[in-house]
């Protein structure tokens, strides 16, 4: 096996040393970066055997002591393990060495080039080179893209499909309820990774879409905050409060007052208020509303024009709807549905979303900050270039996330901070790897400080396309890892699993999954 791994090395030293003689002169950045991330890899490697030379050399030990008779075996055996490592601390030696020529030679080359040449005429080979250089053979970008195994999707057909169902669906709700005093359902809109365009696996997607709440007639919705508790996150109660309606009354002639008509008048005339349908006390009660939602598209799903030939299905929510529409094709779209009231005219809602929280009282609303950023990434869609791969390294990140406690939404956060601060050229499909590498970078300093900040507060750098309530910017940005100053063993746990992060992300790039 050692002399298996040798050779390996060998090889690869042999193809970088037969590339450096096929460019020249004439050696170009992908060319680089590929042989940095072969050295990347190799040490990598090398720390790894070190450590099974480490562990082997003690089991030797022990096994000399209690069978003297295998003394020479266990010598020859460590002599052995030692050759191993000091003939893989050499190739590593030789590859650093070689890397350090061609960079320096790199550098003369430029040098002399930037001699020879004008300053209109330099701008006019980058511009060239640059046009030229996603479609080169050398594109490190295309080779990994190609290398990966992405999930096929097709994310932009199925977004118009869940959409047409879930317009389909508040038309109808909207006509049953015109008479009710129900709450007001407006148009949805679709958040989460697959209305951004960037969802991780094909089996994994959930077309998640929130439904913002206005109060009916006769009420008004009022936000309160509610403690804060051991997360950053914010949770609100949404009030209710009846209002007088008398003048209306008087000038439409249809409905009573729920504050001066008499409650056996309203009872025999006028349906309940929303006090006595979807509430708890006077707050807006989160599964009260996920039921009522519930029946209301299993009623309602008839009237659809895709009943005929498509199939519906119910999956079991507490805190939203959530339900699966299945194509005669056997195709199947799991979408759910969430609730949430709009704080002011800002892309900020209070919602019927999940809390971390073991228990989430059915009263409390989480604010949300997911339609603030899909219009994010639709921003971005716009000023991106076309060949962006932004979205890819958010896949990416989901990809080598899956069983580690980093959460999707870190690594989001993480895309989002940079996406503002790297300039929009730098996320073509050739830089790939080193925003990859970026990222990591970025989160191994959060990690380090114990410090991400939430990207929506105190950030100066979000879009002004973006509303945001006033008091966003100027508070002080909320601290996602808040967690980890607390509690030293969690940081320590953090800092293990990004170790783990980092070779499953050398793995999907060597060996595509």
């Amino acid at each position: 096996m050692a002399v298996i791994q040798f050779f390996t090395i060998l090889l690869v030293v042999q193809s970088i040393l037969w590339n450096a003689h096929v460019v020249h002169d004439e050696l170009d950045e992908a060319t680089r970066e590929r042989m940095r991330l072969r050295g990347w890899y190799l040490s990598r490697k090398m720390t790894r055997m070190l450590q099974e030379l480490e562990q082997g050399t003690q089991e030797l030990e022990q096994r000399t002591q209690e069978q003297s008779g295998f003394a020479w075996g266990a010598l020859l055996f460590a002599a052995l393990q030692q050759w191993q490592f000091w003939a893989v601390a050499g190739v590593l030696l030789l590859l650093f060495g070689l890397c350090w020529w061609l960079r320096k030679r790199s550098h003369e080359v430029d040098s002399s080039s930037d001699e020879e040449s004008s300053s209109s005429d330099r701008e006019q080979v980058e511009e060239e080179a640059e046009e030229d250089d996603s479609d080169s053979d050398n594109d490190l970008g295309r080779y990994f893209e190609e290398h990966i195994q992405w999930p096929v999707q097709n994310l932009a057909m199925d977004y118009q499909v869940v959409k047409d169902i879930v317009d389909n669906f508040i038309l109808v709700f909207r006509e049953i309820l015109s008479n009710s005093f129900y709450p007001v359902l407006q148009p949805a809109i679709g958040v989460g990774s697959a209305f951004e365009g960037w969802s991780p696996r094909e089996e994994d997607i959930i077309y998640r879409l929130l439904v913002p709440l206005k109060p009916p007639h006769g009420h008004a919705f009022h936000l309160e905050l509610g403690n804060r508790g051991e997360t950053p996150a914010r949770n609100f109660c949404v009030r209710v409060e009846l209002e007088c309606t008398c003048t209306r009354e008087q000038l439409a002639g249809e409905m009573l007052c729920f504050l001066h008509h008499p409650e056996e008048e309203l009872r025999r005339d006028q349906g309940p208020s929303l006090l006595h349908t979807l509430c708890t006390g006077s707050y807006l009660d989160v599964q009260k509303t996920a039921r009522w939602f519930y029946q209301l598209v299993k009623a309602a799903w008839v009237a659809l024009p895709q009943s005929s030939t498509w199939r519906l299905t119910m999956l079991p929510s507490s805190r939203s709807c959530k339900f699966q529409v299945t194509e005669r094709n056997n195709k199947t779209h799991i979408i759910e549905m969430m609730f949430g009231v709009q704080q002011g005219n800002s892309d900020i809602f209070v919602s019927s979303q999940n809390t971390e929280a073991i228990f989430t009282p059915s009263t409390t609303w989480p604010e949300s900050y997911a339609v603030a950023e899909a219009k994010f990434f639709r921003h971005m869609a716009r000023q991106v270039p076309h060949d962006s791969f932004h979205l890819r390294c958010l896949q990416a990140c989901a990809r080598i996330l899956v069983g580690i406690g980093f959460s999707t939404y870190t690594l989001k956060t993480v895309v989002m901070h940079l996406l503002t601060t790297i300039p929009l050229s730098g996320w073509r499909r050739r830089h790939f790897v080193q925003r990859m590498e970026d990222i990591m970078q970025y989160l191994h300093r959060c990690l380090e400080e114990k410090r991400l900040d939430h990207f929506f507060f105190g950030n100066e750098r979000v879009p002004e396309e973006i509303v945001l309530p006033p008091a966003f910017q100027t508070a002080e940005p909320l601290n996602l890892f808040q967690h980890l100053v607390q509690d030293p063993a969690a940081h320590d746990e953090a800092m293990l699993e990004y170790r783990h992060l980092q070779e499953r992300l050398t793995r999907l790039l060597f060996y595509g999954h």
